[in-house]
């Protein structure tokens, strides 16, 4: 068995990499950087750009399955540019499914949406993927409207899809700073002796799973999915933006860090509460998540405290 992972060199994608090869699969890895080291033996990574089919052609004809994580926003710059936003990611995954539907080797094709922006303001808790999807972000709706794309894909084509929609993920490599992953950010800031910005009297309540229980999901999925289903990867409980930082103060006091807190007024664009039901990965594959808050939060302290200190 061969996996493709486009934008395999991201955040989630080395955790996906390696759970893939974990599994006794070879990966293929493509994406942006100039080069990329994994230490599983199992996994080759090539630097292409996605967006060229000529190149793409002939790697993913060596593959059984392909799993898209390439994208190029994140829900907060989406608002800043919403074209930008449609543009740069819409037209690359439909050629993607347009070119993979003739592939009668392909075992799997594994979209990648967003459980945390897709659903939109929900009207209970936790959300199932029989919700309606109010998506209120251009980076939710352009995520959305790759969804219904691959549906119809499915549907006309025959094209082997599961559809995957995690939560917020969070763990070790997560930068902060870059528009998305709270934890991250309100690490940085500590460590930086920054203030944490906390939009209303709590902040959001979010669904926060570790990348590696993502990416045992994601390997779920491909294994145990249903063709044409629509599978949550969350952990099924929320946390306030207080409630993470309270988690995070022992770890500040251990470093002898002081934790200071903004609050700043409500914004507009934010979903109050996004939690997920997993109850149907859980259904057909087993899978649950295995990383606690406090152990991820741990390791994740400890690799940022080792990057700022370098």
């Amino acid at each position: 068995m061969r996996s493709c992972v486009i934008g395999g060199g991201g955040f989630i994608g080395r955790y996906l990499s390696e759970a893939l090869a974990a599994s006794g699969r070879d990966v293929l890895v493509l994406g942006r950087k100039p080069s990329l080291q994994f230490t599983n033996k199992r996994i080759q990574y090539q630097a292409v750009d996605a967006t060229n089919m000529g190149v793409l052609r002939p790697l993913l004809t060596t593959c059984d399955e392909v799993i898209d994580l390439a994208y190029a926003t994140v829900p907060k710059t989406s608002y800043s540019d919403p074209m930008f936003d449609l543009q740069s990611n819409l037209p690359r995954v439909v050629a993607l499914m347009e070119e993979l539907q003739h592939h009668s080797q392909l075992r799997r094709f594994m979209v990648v949406s967003s459980g945390g922006t897709v659903y939109g303001h929900a009207n209970r808790l936790p959300i199932s993927e029989y919700a309606e999807t109010e998506p209120v972000s251009p980076y939710g709706i352009t995520k959305l409207t790759i969804e219904r794309y691959a549906l119809m894909y499915h549907r006309l084509h025959g094209l082997p899809l599961v559809v995957v929609r995690p939560a917020n993920a969070y763990g070790h490599g997560q930068l902060p700073f870059m528009g998305q992953g709270f934890i991250a950010t309100a690490m940085g800031n500590v460590l930086a002796g920054k203030n944490i910005a906390v939009f209303g009297e709590r902040g959001t309540v979010r669904d926060y799973v570790h990348a590696k229980d993502v990416a045992s999901g994601m390997v779920a999925a491909l294994e145990h999915g249903t063709n044409g289903a629509v599978y949550n990867i969350g952990s099924g409980v929320g946390l306030s933006n207080l409630d993470v930082i309270d988690l995070i103060r022992p770890l500040a006091k251990q470093a002898q860090l002081p934790v200071m807190v903004s609050h700043e007024e409500e914004r507009k664009f934010d979903v109050a509460a996004n939690v997920l039901n997993f109850g149907r990965l859980l259904s057909c594959s087993g899978w649950l998540p295995k990383i606690s808050m406090e152990e991820g939060l741990q390791e994740m302290w400890q690799g940022l405290a080792k990057s700022v200190a370098q």
